[in-house]
């Protein structure tokens, strides 16, 4: 397996998955205005520096999902992180368990009082 390094990540990352990184961002950017908080307040509540957050804004794929978390947990929805990936809507899943299921059922020798 090949793990690559954090600033190679936005290399190999496809185009639609960056678009909405950076759309995060900038919904970030729109939420913290609307509640009328400052950068600096948003630091603050994130526990996160600057820069950090300023690339948080940006949409930046390197950032951690940790600081996204806290950033969210900043702007009071850190409630809409347990749904990212809610696995009674996970269609490939459950596709995949029903593929896996048996095509019929034989009970076992012992469920028929055999010894």
């Amino acid at each position: 397996m090949v793990y690559l390094n954090m600033s190679k990540i936005e290399e190999v990352m496809p185009a639609n998955l960056k678009r909405a990184i950076k759309k995060l961002g900038r919904d970030i950017n729109t939420a913290r205005r609307r509640r009328q908080l400052t950068v600096e307040m948003m630091m603050q509540r994130a526990s996160i520096s600057k820069p950090t957050y300023l690339r948080v804004e940006k949409g930046d794929p390197s950032v951690s999902f940790g600081i996204y978390c806290m950033v969210l947990f900043a702007l009071g929805e850190a409630e809409r992180i347990k749904d990212l990936l809610d696995i009674s809507r996970d269609e490939t899943g459950l596709l995949l368990d029903e593929a896996r299921l048996p095509k019929r059922v034989r009970p076992k020798k012992s469920d028929l009082g055999v010894v």
